[in-house]
């Protein structure tokens, strides 16, 4: 079965996610859930380094979230994208929306 494994881990600005495996219809809920609570308080940054797979159900949670982040005046990072997400995240035409950081510092 497809699985994904998400690793919380909170900063002075932002609340960082360390998302790893498949990002897909059968596994978007729990991260949908973590993403969407914590771009209403601060800014979020996902790791993505380790992400095998990105469905349209996973940008979907992106793309949704974005504009919950954009309301609460926060900011979403993809940090380390693998090939894969920013293969992903670049087809949706929606790449600008999100600024990929190569670092924590990175994070205004």
């Amino acid at each position: 079965m497809e699985q994904i494994v998400i690793k919380e881990k909170k900063g002075t600005n932002y609340v960082l996610l360390e998302v790893s495996g498949v990002l897909n219809s059968y596994t978007y809920l729990d991260f949908q859930t973590m993403v969407f609570s914590i771009v209403k308080e601060t800014n979020l940054v996902i790791d993505m380094e380790k992400i095998s797979n990105l469905s349209s159900s996973g940008l979907g949670v992106l793309l949704a979230a974005y504009d919950d982040a954009e309301e609460a005046g926060n900011k979403i990072y993809i940090m380390h994208p693998s090939p894969i997400a920013q293969k992903a995240i670049q087809s949706t035409g929606f790449a600008d929306c999100f600024p990929v950081i190569y670092s924590l510092t990175e994070v205004l």
